[in-house]
């Protein structure tokens, strides 16, 4: 069993509740994790239960062995696909470039090259003694980019 044959036959059953594939695992067990989430709103678990019983019946276990999983993208996971990021415009990421520099700010767009984000940092400001906040908006291509996920703020 391969990703993009699970791909091409449950997109529609995804699509038809909402929602959209984030991410299609098939280990060489085949233990298939097969991630979802909601175009607007969060996941349901009778999206999850949907999706899972258009799986069992596309795909016979007797036919080939598989467990599956059918889950909901994590607040905590990295932002995957395109759909992500439109989801997230107008939210708080936060954002690790190559190289160790992290971000934590708005993610103000998104495209197939690249996301800009809003953010503010401390520099040292020709004529202040002390480091002072600059507001950036800086267009980041995916190439540069390690991750992107949702920052989560416990107040």
């Amino acid at each position: 069993m391969n990703g993009k044959d699970i791909l091409e036959k449950m997109t529609p059953v995804v699509e038809s509740r909402g929602c959209f594939v984030v991410d299609v695992e098939v280990s060489p067990d085949n233990d298939i994790t097969f991630t979802i989430e909601k175009t607007e709103g969060a996941v349901e678990m009778d999206d999850c239960i949907a999706v899972n019983n258009a799986f069992l019946d596309s795909f016979d276990r007797d036919v080939e062995d598989y467990s599956l999983t059918v889950t909901s993208a994590g607040l905590d996971q990295p932002l995957k696909v395109y759909a992500q990021f439109r989801k997230a415009l107008g939210t708080e990421v936060t954002v690790s470039l190559k190289g160790g520099r992290r971000h934590t700010g708005t993610l103000t767009a998104a495209d197939e090259e690249g996301i800009c984000l809003r953010y503010t940092a401390n520099e040292a400001v020709e004529g202040k003694k002390k480091k002072v906040a600059v507001e950036h908006e800086e267009n980041f291509p995916f190439t540069q980019i390690n991750s992107v996920i949702p920052y989560i703020e416990f107040k």
